[in-house]
């Protein structure tokens, strides 16, 4: 790829249709609903009804501020720091942990201070160590193939970071970024046999550390039962259901959600998705979840073209990102509809939330370039049929 075609300006810039449509409407649907949830709550609590509303507009423009500038860079150029993506990664979970630093909410210690907004850091992490993975895997790829050392060290750092994520705690976003590193890895060539052993490590690691706390094991397991205890470790979930099942087929309307008026605990972030089920009922939840769905199988498509046409670093970052955001929404979604454990993990493009809103934006991005440059790079693969000219075309 010519440094020409690569840096043309962002007016120029090829955007999937699909991808840019779905995309935009999962942003309006998020407008929309973290107004209405969460316009009760900050009446009440900040006197102004439309206080979340406003800020996640504005983290939304600045998301597409960074989306922009994203979308005008190369991805070589992060391929070329996708180890400065791994030690920045690091950084954030250790300095959010230091005492004194990091800000605690609910007994989690998540979130970084900077100045009038707090970064949640397991956001930006997840993508972070992705640009790492996919960087590794191109640059390891025999390595990887042919040795389990190639894929233990990898994982090394992936625990690592892992582990200080499960400190926080976030038990939520470690599994996730567990989950999508394993399936970025198969994709990339892991062997079975090694690919085995380490999901079962995990698997047996993850059990006991889930039966180690009793505290951690409720919450796994009150999903299967929230009725039993309906005011206490199942308040959210059943609260939950009921705004799911008031619902019904095409909801009670926009605005007329009970749930959210103080019932259901983090209406407008972790439970979005059930005032969202109770306004606009089966054929909302349906629309909204097919909405994800062609979002992740647009990701899956542009990596397969980036991989078929030699951007394999692309290929596998796009997979990841793909992954990841379809885990997100399937876990946030089951958990709105007791399916599966209570989590803290937000719906992708809807729940309230800057550091999420602006890290799935930049997530975006990079897809929208990979397309861009698998584009580039199919043209000028594809033979040139010689151009006729008009002494040829006279004679005829």
């Amino acid at each position: 790829m010519s440094r020409s075609a690569s840096m043309r300006p962002f007016w120029r810039i090829t955007i999937d249709p699909l991808l840019g449509t779905v995309s935009a409407a999962l942003l309006l649907i998020g407008l929309v609903m973290v107004a209405s949830s969460s316009i009760a709550i900050a009446d009440r609590d900040l006197g102004s009804p439309y206080y979340y509303l406003n800020r996640q507009l504005v983290f939304l423009l600045i998301g597409v501020a960074g989306s922009a500038i994203t979308l005008m860079t190369p991805t070589r150029v992060w391929e070329r720091l996708s180890v400065v993506a791994l030690v920045l990664a690091l950084i954030l979970l250790i300095t959010v942990l230091l005492p004194g630093v990091g800000h605690t909410v609910n007994g989690s210690t998540r979130w970084l201070p900077l100045g009038p907004v707090k970064l949640q850091v397991s956001e930006p992490v997840r993508l972070l160590l992705l640009i790492y993975i996919a960087g590794y895997l191109v640059r390891r790829h025999e390595y990887l193939r042919e040795s389990l050392g190639g894929f233990v060290k990898p994982m090394l750092l992936i625990t690592l970071a892992s582990t200080l994520l499960l400190a926080e705690p976030d038990f939520g976003a470690a599994a996730v970024l567990l989950g999508t590193v394993l399936v970025v890895m198969f994709i990339g060539g892991v062997r079975w046999r090694d690919l085995f052993l380490l999901v079962t490590a995990a698997g047996v690691s993850l059990a006991g550390l889930a039966l180690s706390s009793p505290y951690r094991l409720q919450r796994l397991t009150t999903f299967l039962d929230p009725w039993a205890d309906p005011y206490n470790s199942g308040f959210q979930l059943t609260q939950s259901l009921i705004a799911v099942g008031r619902g019904g087929v095409t909801g009670v309307g926009l605005g007329g959600s009970v749930q959210k008026l103080f019932y259901l605990p983090e209406a407008h972030t972790d439970f979005v998705f059930a005032v969202l089920a109770e306004e606009f009922g089966l054929v909302g939840s349906i629309g909204t979840i097919l909405l994800f769905a062609l979002l992740v199988w647009r990701c899956f498509d542009v990596a397969r073209q980036a991989g078929a046409t030699g951007l394999a670093f692309q290929s596998y970052l796009v997979y990841g990102i793909g992954v990841w955001l379809g885990a997100q929404a399937f876990i946030n979604i089951g958990v709105s509809m007791g399916v599966l454990p209570t989590k803290g993990l937000t719906l992708p493009f809807i729940s309230y939330g800057g550091s999420s809103l602006l890290v799935c934006c930049l997530a975006l991005a990079l897809v929208l370039r990979v397309h861009h440059e698998t584009g580039i790079s199919s043209r000028a693969a594809s033979p040139r049929k010689p151009a006729k000219s008009g002494r040829n075309k006279a004679r005829r």
